[in-house]
């Protein structure tokens, strides 16, 4: 076979496709442990960060010291809620290992969650999952101190997801982030801002009767002439849209439809 030929072109490019085939393959496979466990340590993160553990700027804990996960470890625990009745889900009550729940997942599972009718879909998600989880922020002495919420909603182009985490009030914002997103960059985009994430702390979300009253406005609170300031955060400057899909999920996952059960659940206990 002459080395120019149509023949040895193609049984070289084809030993080739082969042979990179094989590499990226195993690649892949053998990377994959590592890469969800790079996952894992960056959902744990955004959780520390939405409340105040985490300094995202630093790479480092706000109080002491510690890797993300030995933070994690020390200060949250994970409980799975039925979100129709703002109960704790507990192994026996299910049919399947709550350790490997994921809700993503089951939102696309008709037999996990629920469609929602548009009237109730606010913050345009389409499908709830019948089950969410709620991590809970331990103080030095073991009482809960904060309450990390999962929210996701519909921006301008896409699904924005993130962590609202509230005070053991249930009513004081500590800390919001972002940890997925296709948002412009520059407008949209600005909800990984730390500027804007900054101005969340300490608005309140909620009032005494359990009602959403906290706003992402258009435009910028005038925190020294509105009396009404504290239920108020500024909007993304040009990104009405954005804007206006996270006001719409904050209402929604605090509301009924979403976290509120819960929410009224706990405080009616007193927090236990």
């Amino acid at each position: 076979m002459q080395r120019d030929s149509v023949q040895n072109v193609i049984v070289v490019s084809l030993g080739v496709c082969l042979v990179c085939s094989v590499i990226v393959s195993f690649a892949a496979v053998s990377l994959r442990p590592k890469q969800e466990e790079n996952q894992r340590i960056e959902f744990q993160r955004n959780i520390l960060v939405a409340a105040s553990l985490w300094d995202a700027a630093e790479g480092k804990p706000t109080n002491g010291s510690g890797t993300i996960p030995e933070v994690f470890e020390s200060s949250v625990e994970k409980h799975l809620v039925d979100l129709d009745t703002g109960e704790y889900v507990k192994p026996e009550d299910v049919d399947f290992n709550i350790d490997e729940y994921v809700a993503k997942q089951a939102a696309k599972d008709p037999a996990m969650s629920q469609q929602l009718p548009p009237a109730e879909d606010i913050a345009s998600i389409k499908r709830r999952e019948k089950y969410a989880f709620v991590y809970e922020v331990k103080g030095s002495d073991g009482s809960v101190e904060q309450y990390v919420f999962p929210i996701r909603g519909y921006g301008l182009w896409s699904t924005l997801r993130g962590f609202l985490a509230l005070g053991k009030d249930l009513k004081t914002v500590q800390g919001i982030t972002y940890y997925e997103h296709a948002e412009t960059p520059g407008l949209g985009g600005e909800v990984d801002s730390p500027v804007w994430k900054a101005k969340w702390k300490d608005k309140i979300a909620l009032d005494d009767e359990g009602d959403v009253v906290l706003n992402v406005i258009k435009g910028s609170v005038d925190t020294a002439g509105d009396p009404d300031a504290a239920y108020k955060v500024d909007g993304l400057s040009g990104a009405t849209i954005t804007t206006k899909g996270v006001d719409n999920m904050i209402h929604y996952w605090l509301g009924e439809h979403g976290f509120g059960p819960f929410i009224t659940k706990i405080k009616t206990e007193g927090g236990n």
